[in-house]
Formats: structure tokens, sequence, C-alpha cells
């Protein structure tokens, strides 16, 4: 696959799928980013042979697909973070994050696309409109991390910072990864966010349908990656306080600017 072109001012965007084992819906969630026009980099999290052959035969049919391997199962966010340094090794400005299992709405694409070309220096999140599909347990809580996250980052900047579709300016976020790794599972998307922000990366959130797919095969284990977000959210906390005075400035700073205008 021929490199992107990374020149000052060029908008290369990408589409970026983690993908462990749904060979079921990626080869469609592939065709619609295609139809958009984005080339596609997905990341093969340690799947098992079954969802291997679906992407051998995804990344030999189409020209504009990347397929990394990770040597063995990692965790979303380590597959996430390989991703977008192996996107802007390729040349791309902008990675689209999305899942490979069908929860997100590939008619959006263009709608993200549109509002990272007119705001490239932002990062794009989705903010998630969810029909009765949803688990209740799932949405409530996320009220508790949004709260948390609205300290975090002393504002309301991120409206959800939980949902995986979200595109990510590449240049500042390879840099944050370089300064400290983001977490490897389930933690990623909301410590991601709420580090760009602390990075002063600007947010524009953007409605977008969410759907849990009836019998729909999920990795979010509701022990285990609890008890890793309730210490990312202890971690980021802590992190804040030092960080609180610049936050305040900046905040201060952008109401003025908001009201000048």
């Amino acid at each position: 696959m021929p490199s992107a072109t990374r020149e000052s001012g060029v908008f290369a965007p990408c589409a970026l799928i983690p993908i462990y084992n749904h060979k079921d819906t990626i080869a469609r969630t592939v065709d619609g980013l295609r139809a958009h026009g984005l080339p596609v980099v997905i990341v093969d999290d340690g799947s098992n042979d079954a969802t291997r052959a679906v992407l051998d035969a995804i990344a030999h049919e189409q020209s504009q697909v990347q397929l990394l391997r990770l040597p063995h199962n990692q965790g979303k966010g380590r597959a996430l973070s390989a991703g977008m340094l192996a996107a802007r090794e390729l040349g791309y400005t902008h990675a689209l994050q999305i899942d490979a299992d069908g929860q997100h709405d590939i008619n959006d694409v263009p709608r993200f696309l549109a509002e990272a070309a007119t705001h490239p220096h932002a990062m794009v999140c989705g903010r998630p409109i969810y029909d009765d599909s949803v688990p209740r347990g799932r949405l409530y809580g996320r009220y508790i991390t949004h709260f948390f996250v609205w300290i975090e980052t002393l504002s309301m900047e991120i409206h959800d910072s939980m949902c995986g579709f979200r595109l990510y300016p590449l240049a500042p976020t390879c840099a944050e990864l370089a300064r400290k790794p983001f977490p490897a599972r389930m933690d990623f998307d909301t410590e991601a966010a709420v580090r760009m922000v602390w990075r002063g990366v600007p947010v524009r959130n953007l409605p977008t349908r969410v759907i849990y797919p009836e019998n729909g095969l999920s990795h979010f284990r509701m022990w285990g990656d609890n008890v890793r977000i309730s210490a990312m959210h202890t971690r980021l906390l802590i992190g804040m306080l030092p960080r609180a005075p610049r936050l305040l400035w900046r905040r201060l700073r952008r109401r003025k600017v908001a009201c000048a205008g």
C-alpha cells in the first residue's frame, strides 16, 4: 500500500480499526469505510485463525487496506496505539477510530471528516445517541465517568469520553504517546481523551447513532475493566492537580475569546 502524503496543510485521514475475533462484521465495516474513500488500517490484536483468514482475504483484495498484526492479544488500547504510530509512519495526518463490530454508524463518516478538515488541530469525539439496545448498566456507568472527566479536565469540553468513534490528529496524539503510553485495554478511550485535553488539543463533539448489535461480541469485562477504569480515574484526578492552574487559565482565556467574538 502506498504511503499517504503528509505536507504542510494537507489533510490525509485514514480509518483505524482494532479487531479481536470480529470475523463476521469486519468486511462490512471495511467496505463501508472504503465507500467513503477512506484508506483503512486494521490492527489484528491476536485474533483466532478464522478471523485471521478473513483479514488476510480483505488485505489481499483491497489495495487501500493496511493490515498490522500484534503477536498476541494485548488489548484494545495497545492495538490502537500501535495503529496510530503505524498510520503516522504511513504519512496520514488523522486517524478515524471505529469499532469492528458494527456499533458505529458509518454513514456519519463524512461528517467526522468534514469537521476534522475544518478544524484540523482538534480531536473530533462522537457523542452517542443510543437506541433501546444499550445495556442499562453500561449506560448509567457512563454518567459516572462523565462526571469524573469533567473534574479531570476542569471543563465540559468532552461530552462523552468512552465513545470509540473518534477522529484523532496524529501529530499531537503520537507526541503524547511518546511522552507516556496510553492504557492497554478498555480504559484507553477515556484516558486518551483527557490527556489530549491536558495537552491543549481542542475538542469537537458530534452526535452519532450507536447500537449494540443483537448477539454482538463484546470484549468488555464487567469486573476487570471496571477496576481498571476506577484506577484510571484515580491516576487522572492526581494528574489533574498540578495541571489545574493551566487548565483554569486556558478555560478563562477561551471564554474571553468567545465573548470578544
